[in-house]
């Protein structure tokens, strides 16, 4: 008899071989990833050999039900993950109930699920949501918080930390944001937890390969996609985007002609191209060991500096504020220099990585309310927060991520009565970040 095991985030198998599996001489066990329970048991049974699963120990789920009925598309998401085996990846913009999908196949299928998440703030919102949908109390995982449950909601550094703890309880993993699974800290997700049955969720699945393994084999292909355009004026609000070149100041223009052009003369006297973020990462690694290569980059970054916070900008964010008083807007930044400087100057909330969950709770809620018409922040809010009458997005500056884009749109789409959303972007004139700006657009 073949005795399946799980250990540490691995199968062990002892009385025989198993597909995947490497031969151990020490423990005369066959070792496989955890992620392969599903083609190892399927393997078995066909086989007809007489095994024992002592791997996966799913907790015990309480009896789950709703009051969700699903939109057209979104049961056709369901449907096409349920046709993939209920393994694969859905992708929906912003505002158009990825969670409500999850939220179905959880009850569905009755197992114990680990949901995760990139941030904090969604940690609250999944659990909030899976309380007030089930009825159940919910475990955390993150934030300082340790406590498993049937249903947790977990961060990915938390779900990735205790991977071989907890890599057999789970028959539902479930992976907001599924992009970020592709970073080499969080893969272990993948790799080291049973769960028999995952999805992917993402509005922005733009980066399909983490590595040596591909991010699909350890939660599913995509098996379904809407874009923005398919959905907006009818689940999602009407929208338009407007790209604004703002000016520099004589002074920041003069500085940063002059310290661009050093970087630029550096790498034309060598002979650099820069026509990939790999060649930028070369010339990175080579500033390590070259003094005047280190220069010419620093000369870049002060360049780059003044023209993603320039004080030009923070002019026509005045007007443009004061120009829609009706508008809900949400300011993004790039730096936390930028975020700390207009709200004091304008006397608007912040939000940071730096901001007390309290405070960034609060902040929201009177958001929410109205009593708050603005909120600036930089990159946390990119992912995640609900805030459905939120409908003027403006970019102050960003990287020249597709993705950061489409998730700033999205923070404006959720359809409410009336709700016409704006996305304004300011680029500085005449400088480099205009180039990042056609990147992330043209993503």
């Amino acid at each position: 008899m073949i005795v399946l095991n799980f250990d540490k985030g691995s199968l062990v198998a002892v009385g025989g071989p198993i597909p995947h599996g490497r031969y151990d001489a020490r423990t005369d066990s066959y070792r496989a990833p955890a992620f392969r329970y599903v083609e190892i048991t399927e393997h078995l049974e066909r086989s007809g050999l007489e095994y024992r699963d002592d791997a996966y120990k799913g907790l015990p789920c309480p009896e789950l039900s709703s009051d969700i009925i699903l939109r057209d598309y979104q049961e056709e998401a369901l449907e096409a993950w349920r046709a993939a085996e209920r393994w694969g990846i859905i992708v929906l913009p912003t505002g158009a109930g990825k969670t409500v999908v999850a939220l179905k196949a959880i009850e569905e299928l009755g197992e114990a699920t680990l949901i995760v998440v990139p941030t904090l703030v969604l940690v609250e919102q999944w659990s909030l949501q899976l309380e007030e949908e089930f009825g159940v109390d919910v475990g955390i995982l993150g934030g300082g918080s340790t406590e498993v449950r049937p249903i947790t909601v977990s961060t990915y550094d938390s779900a990735s930390l205790r991977a071989q703890q907890l890599g057999n309880l789970f028959g539902f993993l479930i992976l907001d944001e599924v992009h970020h699974l592709a970073a080499a800290s969080y893969r272990r997700i993948g790799l080291m937890y049973v769960a028999p049955h995952r999805m992917g969720l993402t509005a922005t699945l733009v980066r399909e390969d983490g590595g040596h393994i591909s991010m699909m084999k350890l939660v599913g292909e995509k098996v379904y996609e809407m874009a923005v355009d398919d959905l907006s004026g009818v689940h999602l609000a009407d929208y338009t985007i407007q790209t604004v070149p703002v000016p520099l100041s004589p002074e920041e223009q003069w500085e940063y002609d002059t310290r661009y052009s050093q970087y630029r003369d550096f790498l034309r006297s060598r002979g650099i191209r820069i026509r990939s973020a790999r060649d930028y990462q070369r010339f990175v690694m080579r500033t390590g060991r070259n003094p005047e290569a280190r220069r010419a980059l620093l000369a870049r970054n002060r360049a780059m500096d003044i023209a993603l916070n320039s004080s030009t900008k923070i002019e026509y964010l005045k007007t443009l504020l004061e120009s829609n008083p009706n508008d809900k807007a949400l300011v993004f930044t790039r730096h936390n220099k930028l975020v700390y400087r207009i709200s004091h100057e304008m006397l608007i909330p912040a939000i940071t990585h730096q901001t007390p969950k309290e405070e960034r709770t609060e902040i929201l809620q009177r958001f929410r309310s109205g009593r708050y018409r603005s909120i600036v922040t930089s990159q946390v809010l990119d992912e995640g927060v609900n805030v459905p009458d939120a409908s003027l997005a403006v970019i102050l500056s960003g990287t020249g991520s597709s993705r950061q884009f489409i998730q700033r749109l999205g923070r404006v789409l959720r359809k409410t009565e009336g709700k016409q959303a704006k996305m304004v972007e300011l680029v500085s004139q005449g400088t480099a970040e205009t180039r990042l700006s056609r990147r992330r657009k043209k993503g």
